[in-house]
């Protein structure tokens, strides 16, 4: 039977696990026995790309004929365990898969990482220019790939192609397959969906960015919009999560990473320039009762080697879930820093339940920053959180956020004092320079401007109010936080653009 729909991932995003999002669509779909398939082009172009390059012989210095000739093996270093034992090791290969996948690009004017892509000529957040890339599929350095791999797809005769997009670096190259499908086969319906998806309508009050190209955009949770266009009757909402179609797919880590969300949506919501609050996210939990079923029959299907539950903040209830009913695979999230996790017996049973790995959004060592932007997080008891956490053996990877309008030097120099004097506590930092949503209400008390020309960016630049400018942030960053001896052995550890997906792995 040909399939309703096809899925795809588009490229570029870090190729460590599966894409969520059409995991769940997907379980919805299934439950609903409707046909259709999952084409995960990311993880698929990105190794097409650099195993073309490697067989083309481009190679013109010596670290070109070094990352083309260990190819092979720097993948399969990057899905052994052992690899993760030895930092220096996981480093070269990384770097060196990196280095092949950049050269294969380069021919195209594009700038292509392990997890990020920039065009030298196409904005992703103007309109413009992505219909230009959509208009010219050829430029794009993915194209000798998806001129094969869409031409097969288009054979199974779907009644419709759906696009995930997620990121800023897939949008380019989501425009061009998508311009490639419509000019071989102009009638093929395309949705396109995802969380940037979700943002441009939520912000501009538009969905009509690619009229001609896309025939359906949905924002938000697509299930139901999704079944009402695939024709289903009397809808089932038993599905979960189902990973069936990409479980035998050879991601870059050392065995399969199950995704898995137990909510949409912050349970807190209150923090000042919030994306959640701005785009009217709603906070929808599922049932920590469903949450422990579906996990449970996952891992019995998949037989992950590791857990990464994508919620933006694992609620206290749902940890407590997770503590007396582990899944019994090792897994890692997002919490924010709470009075719960001070409690030692509390992280130990996280620790007995499976959690190697906390990532904290402690923001800013200044309480009256932390005060001003509404963050709900207490300096002594993020200290006393930390001090337990790392106690009970769980990893922390800690979030700081820099530049804000509530902050100035003499604050982000109290953040550099926080984070030195808990470095013993700190396994791995992530150091951020503020953005300012374009769509959040405290933007209206700033002096702004567009912060990239484009109609569809989601930031707006502004003039600090204490001139504590982005980059008079980015050299405090590189001068001083940076070279504090306190923090270098940190930001050594920290795993090269996969970061917090494949740190982890190094806890094992």
């Amino acid at each position: 039977m040909k399939p309703k729909i096809i899925f795809i991932h588009p490229p570029v995003a870090k190729p460590s696990e599966p894409p969520a999002g059409i995991a769940r669509l997907s379980a919805c779909l299934k439950a609903n026995s409707v046909e259709h398939q999952v084409v995960d082009a990311n993880l698929e172009g990105i190794l097409w790309l650099m195993r073309s390059a490697s067989r083309d012989g481009t190679a013109r210095s010596k670290w070109d004929f070094r990352s083309f000739k260990n190819l092979e093996g720097n993948l399969h270093a990057l899905r052994s365990i052992d690899t993760f034992h030895e930092k220096s090791r996981y480093t070269r290969a990384v770097v060196d898969l990196n280095h092949a996948l950049n050269m294969a690009c380069q021919p195209y004017g594009a700038m292509l990482t392990l997890s990020d892509y920039t065009d030298k000529k196409l904005s992703p957040v103007k309109s413009g220019d992505l219909i230009a890339a959509a208009e010219n599929p050829e430029a794009n350095p993915f194209y000798p790939y998806f001129l094969k791999r869409l031409t097969q797809a288009m054979e199974e005769t779907p009644e419709y192609i759906g696009f995930s997009l997620n990121f800023l670096s897939q949008a380019i190259c989501t425009l061009a397959m998508i311009g490639f499908i419509k000019r071989e086969h102009p009638r093929q319906k395309i949705v396109l969906g995802g969380s940037l998806t979700t943002s441009w309508v939520q912000i501009t009050g538009r969905s009509d960015f690619f009229t001609g190209l896309v025939d359906e955009v949905i924002a938000g949770a697509g299930e139901e919009k999704l079944l009402d266009l695939l024709g289903a009757e009397d809808i089932q909402r038993t599905g979960f999560t189902d990973y069936s179609l990409v479980t035998d797919k050879p991601y870059l880590s050392p065995g399969f990473v199950l995704p898995y969300s137990t909510a949409r949506g912050c349970w807190w919501r209150k923090c000042a320039f919030c994306p959640e609050t701005a785009e009217g996210n709603p906070y929808l939990p599922l049932s920590p009762a469903r949450d422990a079923e579906e996990l449970r029959t996952i891992t019995e299907k998949t037989g992950p080697s590791l857990i990464h539950i994508l919620d933006s903040s694992i609620a206290p209830v749902r940890l407590q879930a997770m503590a007396q009913q582990p899944p019994g695979i090792p897994w890692y999230g997002f919490a924010r820093v709470t009075e719960h996790l001070t409690n030692e017996d509390f992280c130990r049973e996280l620790k007995a339940g499976g959690c190697v790995m906390l990532k904290l959004g402690i923001e800013s060592g200044d309480q009256c920053v932390l005060d001003s932007l509404n963050k709900g997080i207490d300096l002594k008891t993020a200290s006393a959180a930390l001090k337990t956490i790392t106690g009970a053996g769980i990893a922390t990877y800690c979030y700081f956020l820099f530049g804000t309008p509530q902050e100035n030097e003499a604050s982000a120099v109290k953040t550099l004092d926080f984070a030195s004097r808990h470095a013993g506590c700190i396994h791995f930092l992530n150091l951020a320079v503020f953005n300012l949503p374009a769509g959040s209400a405290q933007a209206q008390n700033l002096a702004t401007s567009d912060f990239y020309e484009g109609d569809l960016s989601l930031y707006k630049n502004f003039q600090h109010p204490d001139g504590w400018q982005r980059a008079h942030v980015r050299n405090f960053l590189q001068k001083k936080f940076k070279k504090h001896p306190a923090i270098v052995p940190i930001l050594a550890r920290t795993p090269e653009f996969f970061t917090s997906n494949h740190a982890p792995f190094f806890t094992f």
